[in-house]
């Protein structure tokens, strides 16, 4: 029972800190060292990786009418082209990481996971994210709307996710940054497309780790799994719903201040108390 209340804590976790751009993996790695379960390594390493499934419906469920290429007028079949260019662009913006993160994913996580890494990425990070908001006030964004978003815009969004491969970057942060900086993107063009961005991207990554666990789950395996990736959704929804209404009228210095302090406090934690 113990189990399914750190499932359930760590589904809050994921489903708050994934589509924020403030690093889910520095979280995680935090909370790692205060909730421990009682389940065997490979178990967990698979689950804090699954559970993203829940938080990728979440997307699916909010952005539903983008995202579906179908619809029904008076009784016929409609095909919305433009969704099935928005899907052939975030296919595109796939690449860089699918050629990047498939062959070398197990070797950068043996290189990177670690407090240092994480503390520093997220530390630089919120830095960039100050300074992005602090130049961005002489400019106006040349992107105002999805449908102005080209192909050329997707795979260099794309290759900043490659960037999130290194942990306590944050996959959604990366890609709002290559959005916002290079592109020329309105934070809501930005973080929207990021949000679909992460739907092939963490959908591999989910199945990839359930395949090397094996589909052999006991009772107990089963039930937190379940439990975390449902909290994961229910989250996701709420964070992701904020995170929309909240860029519309603000900018992203917040999670600036916010991964700084945080990189400072996981740092120094690590340093002073773990063993």
């Amino acid at each position: 029972m113990w189990d399914i209340l750190k499932a359930i804590i760590l589904g809050i976790i994921e489903g708050l800190t994934e589509w924020l751009p403030v690093s889910s993996t520095g979280h995680m790695i935090l909370a790692d060292e205060f909730i421990h379960m009682d389940i065997t390594p490979a178990f967990k390493e698979m689950f804090l990786v699954v559970i993203q499934l829940g938080a990728i419906l979440s997307i699916v469920v909010l952005f539903w009418n983008k995202l579906w290429p179908f619809s029904f007028k008076k009784g016929q079949p409609h095909v919305k082209k433009d969704t099935f260019q928005l899907w052939f662009k975030v296919l595109v913006a796939s690449i860089p990481a699918l050629i990047v993160g498939l062959p070398f994913n197990d070797q950068i996580d043996a290189l990177f996971y670690n407090y240092i890494t994480v503390s520093i990425t997220l530390i630089l990070y919120g830095v960039l994210f100050i300074w992005m908001e602090n130049r961005n006030r002489r400019y106006q964004p040349r992107v105002r709307n999805l449908g102005q978003l080209t192909y050329k815009h997707a795979f260099i969004m794309g290759c900043f996710q490659v960037l999130a491969l290194i942990p306590g970057t944050s996959r959604s942060g990366a890609t709002i940054l290559g959005a916002v900086l290079v592109v020329g993107c309105a934070r809501p063009v930005a973080a929207e497309f990021s949000f679909f961005m992460a739907i092939p991207a963490m959908a591999g990554a989910s199945l990839l780790k359930l395949v090397k666990f094996g589909f052999s789950f006991t009772g107990m395996e089963v039930a937190i799994l379940a439990v975390g990736s449902l909290v994961a959704f229910v989250v996701s929804m709420l964070s992701v719903g904020f995170l929309m209404n909240y860029v519309k009228k603000h900018d992203f210095k917040v999670f600036g201040w916010y991964r700084i302090v945080l990189g400072a406090v996981v740092l120094a934690y690590f340093l002073l108390f773990a063993k």
